[in-house]
């Protein structure tokens, strides 16, 4: 079990404000699974147009969310095997997501990602991100690294 703060988080991670969608690591396994931890608050941007009076999360963000938590374990994970952190992991594929509630300010979202597998530089993950233990979103992703 491994823990990252903030500033660690800094150190895997490119996105920065507006764009980093993870506050804290409170669980790591290599190889094996990431549960990471987003705050959302009224003072996300993206409150302001999406919607004025009905303040919701966009749902591609609940998406990139669970992308940040797999680039932290593959980076975690390629280090540990020995290899350079370094490079920029992209989206190569997104399937299987469904939207099952609105998160709205004050909720705390819980990321939950799985490693199903990784070849060369192609990773899969499976992620679930809930609220007070309720699903509001799962997908499979898969990403490739690619040198920066």
């Amino acid at each position: 079990m491994d823990h990252l703060d903030i500033n660690e988080i800094f150190h895997y991670l490119p996105q920065r404000y507006p764009f980093l969608l993870i506050d804290r690591v409170i669980d790591l396994k290599i190889e094996e699974s990431v549960t990471a931890v987003k705050n959302v608050t009224i003072n996300e941007n993206f409150f302001n147009g999406h919607f004025p009076k009905l303040p919701v999360m966009p749902g591609v963000l609940l998406i990139e969310a669970l992308a940040q938590a797999s680039g932290i374990l593959a980076l975690k994970s390629a280090e540990h095997r020995g290899l350079e952190i370094g490079g920029i992991y992209y989206f190569a594929a997104i399937d299987n997501v469904r939207f099952k509630k609105p998160v709205v300010p004050g909720d705390q979202l819980i990321l939950d990602v799985k490693l199903i597998k990784s070849k060369n530089n192609v990773w899969k993950f499976s992620g679930e991100a809930k609220v007070d233990g309720n699903l509001v979103c799962n997908a499979d992703l898969t990403s490739v690294r690619r040198d920066s």
